[in-house]
């Protein structure tokens, strides 16, 4: 019975390894993806501010 009981914490280890792998890779994905979403808006900011002065007359 004592051995069923390793076995069984073996498994729950296990499936919280692959959880863990999971969660951080779809972490992984999800900043890579924020990040380049920041940085189209910063290249789309930096863009318009420049024709946003000349035609203001500044």
């Amino acid at each position: 019975m004592a051995r069923l009981n390793r076995d069984e914490e073996g498994a729950t280890l296990v499936e919280y390894g692959i959880a863990l792998s999971l969660a951080i890779a779809l972490g992984g994905a999800a900043f890579t993806q924020l990040g380049n979403d920041v940085g189209a808006t910063y290249t789309a900011v930096s863009t318009a501010l420049p024709v946003q002065a000349a035609a203001s007359g500044t």
